[in-house]
C-alpha cells in the first residue's frame, strides 16, 4: 500500500529537517569565520550559513506553534542585515493560511521540491545493478567529496530546472557539514571508477537521504538505484521505520525514487523575498 502523510507525519519530517539544518549550520560556524545563525521561528528555524550555502533557508515552520508578524519581521531583519534573501520552504501540509500571510509580506513562489517516502521493515529486498559496487565512503571522504560536487557543478538538465545554484567551494563546504553533523557516505564504483556518491542520516527512526549524484559519463547505469538500495538496507539496520527524500518534480531522482518504492507524500512550496 503506498505510504500515507498526514499533519502528524509531515511534522515529524520537517522537525527532523530543520533539525539537520541546524546542525550543518553549526557545523559550518565551527570551522569558518563567516557568521552564521539558527533562530526558532513557527516550531522551525530560520538558517544562515553563508551567502552561498544550501543551509540558508527557513524550514519546518507552520506545524504546531505559527510565527507571529513580530516573529517574521525578526527573521526578515536577520537575512537582511547578512545581505541575503529569505527563502522559505513550505510544506503544502502546513497551517493553510501561513502560506498567505508569507505573500501578503512580499514573498514569492519560485519553486517547488516533492519529499518522498518509503515505509521500511526487515522484509526489505536488496537491488543489484550489474557492474556497480556500493561501499561505506566515511573513510574515503576526498574521493566522496570529488564526486557528489562534479555531479552537483554538472546537473542533470532533465526533467525542471533547479532553482538554486551554488559555487564549487559552497557545495563542498555543505557536503562536509552534511558529513559532521551525522550523514553516512556511500560510494558506488561503475567497471572499477568512482561514478557516484550519496548519503543519509538517521533522526528521530527517520533515515534522511541527504544528497546523492552521479558524474554524467556514468548517468542513466543504474549508479543511484544501487546507492539508494544499500542506504535502505542500512536503514532497516539502522532501526528506522521510514525512508525520506527530497527531489525536484519530474526529475531523474524523483523517477529513481519511485521506482524504488518511495511514494510522494507532500510538496513544498519555495518562497523568497529579496533582501
Amino acid at each position: 500500500m503506498p505510504t500515507f502523510c498526514g499533519e502528524q507525519l509531515a511534522a515529524r519530517i520537517e522537525h527532523a529537517e530543520a533539525e539537520f539544518m541546524v546542525a550543518c549550520t553549526d557545523q559550518v560556524g565551527r570551522r569558518g569565520p563567516a557568521t552564521t545563525f539558527a533562530i526558532p521561528v513557527g516550531g522551525g528555524f530560520a538558517t544562515y550559513a553563508g551567502p552561498d550555502s544550501p543551509f540558508t533557508k527557513v524550514v519546518g515552520i507552520g506545524f504546531g506553534s505559527q510565527p507571529t508578524d513580530d516573529d517574521l519581521a525578526a527573521v526578515e531583519a536577520a537575512y537582511e542585515s547578512a545581505g541575503a534573501p529569505v527563502q522559505v520552504e513550505l510544506s503544502i501540509l502546513a497551517t493553510p493560511e501561513l502560506g498567505a500571510r508569507l505573500t501578503s509580506r512580499g514573498y514569492q513562489l519560485v519553486s517547488f521540491e516533492n519529499v518522498l517516502g518509503r515505509a521500511l521493515d526487515t522484509a526489505l529486498e536488496s537491488t543489484t545493478v550489474e557492474g556497480v559496487v556500493v561501499v561505506g565512503a566515511d573513510d574515503r571522504r576526498r574521493e566522496y567529496l570529488d564526486v557528489v560536487i562534479e555531479a552537483a557543478v554538472h546537473p542533470d538538465t532533465a526533467g525542471l530546472p533547479q532553482h538554486e545554484s551554488f559555487s564549487h567551494a559552497a557545495l563542498e563546504e555543505a557536503e562536509v557539514a552534511s558529513a559532521d553533523a551525522g550523514s553516512r557516505l556511500y560510494i558506488a564504483e561503475r567497471d572499477g571508477a568512482v561514478a557516484g556518491g550519496a548519503g543519509f542520516r538517521v533522526a528521530d527512526g527517520l533515515a534522511q537521504m541527504t544528497g546523492a549524484g552521479t558524474v554524467p559519463a556514468h548517468r542513466r547505469r543504474g549508479v543511484q538505484t544501487a546507492l539508494l538500495s544499500a542506504r535502505l538496507r542500512d536503514a532497516v539496520a539502522a532501526g528506522c521505520d521510514l525512508a525520506v527524500v527530497t527531489t525536484q518534480p519530474g526529475s531523474p531522482s524523483h523517477a529513481n525514487a519511485q521506482r524504488s518504492g518511495f511514494d510522494l507524500l507532500y510538496t513544498r512550496a519555495v518562497l523568497v523575498k529579496d533582501a
